[in-house]
């Protein structure tokens, strides 16, 4: 098949889960990712016939989204902070809302070089840290081997230094001192499932989305008693966060003695980020 029949073919395949337009924009997508095409060139060779195993790769793609698997996925990666990412089903597709929290913190030019990510998944955050933070020491923790895993080797593809732990949020401890201590942990209630898209639910980790009804804000407790030991005196802790949870976890915040503590919404107008200082 030529591209302009592939095209068709993901069309008549995915009526039932996309709109046309986005099947366009995700063959656009694909097609750069297989064959080299961007979106211009893609254009100008509709009669292009991909070799073999390229058909092949475009054929299982659209199998794949037929079935809700996310595209980042099936193509094995993701853009995060203008860098590529390898994700697998062991962690989060990096978000737009987190690439905010990422320039928030680099915004506000904390003063210091040490820095810890907790929840790390792919390990966006803390890669993304440190290539803009080139003199930082970053460590990054998860409980998830895999999800170390494929961290380290976004490391090594993104010329990163970072350490990398595999330890418990919960439990984890250290005698050092952080300078910045940052968290995208897991905030997202059972009541708040039936919201979410089937492939969210079906593909990503629960592991990084899922926190019970009773203690939503579990991992966030954890992470702010480990701040009050390791936190610099002048270092700053930073969430992402559950928009409908801001006030509960500002609340959490002052009665554990943070004193400046600011709240900032994602580009959509959500509660988004916190950031707090002792």
């Amino acid at each position: 098949m030529n591209l302009s029949q592939l095209l068709q073919h993901f069309k008549t395949e995915l009526k039932d889960v996309y709109e046309e337009e986005e099947v366009k924009s995700i063959f656009s997508i694909v097609t750069e990712h297989l064959i080299q095409f961007n979106r211009s060139k893609l254009m100008l060779n509709w009669d292009k016939e991909p070799e073999p195993a390229q058909e092949a790769s475009f054929l299982a793609i659209a199998t794949g989204l037929k079935t809700h698997q996310p595209i980042q996925y099936l193509l094995g990666e993701a853009f995060f902070y203008g860098s590529t990412f390898k994700v697998n089903e062991s962690v989060l597709i990096p978000r737009p809302e987190t690439e905010e929290l990422v320039d928030w913190i680099l915004e506000k030019k904390v003063e210091g070089q040490t820095v810890i990510d907790f929840g790390t998944g792919s390990g966006c955050i803390a890669i993304s840290l440190k290539k803009h933070l080139k003199d930082a020491s970053v460590t990054a923790v998860d409980i998830s081997e895999d999800a170390i895993r494929t961290a380290s080797e976004n490391a090594s593809l993104n010329h990163a230094d970072v350490c990398f732990i595999h330890a418990d949020i919960l439990t984890f401890q250290s005698k050092e001192k952080f300078d910045i201590i940052v968290s995208n942990p897991p905030y997202i209630t059972g009541a708040e499932m039936a919201e979410m898209q089937q492939n969210v639910l079906a593909h990503e980790p629960h592991l990084a989305l899922f926190v019970s009804d009773e203690r939503p804000l579990l991992f966030y407790e954890a992470i702010a008693d480990f701040a009050l030991s390791n936190l610099q005196p002048e270092g700053t802790l930073f969430f992402e966060i559950n928009e409908y949870l801001s006030k509960e976890t500002i609340s959490m915040l002052k009665d554990k003695s943070f004193k400046i503590i600011e709240l900032r919404k994602d580009m959509q107008g959500k509660d988004r980020m916190i950031s707090a200082k002792l």
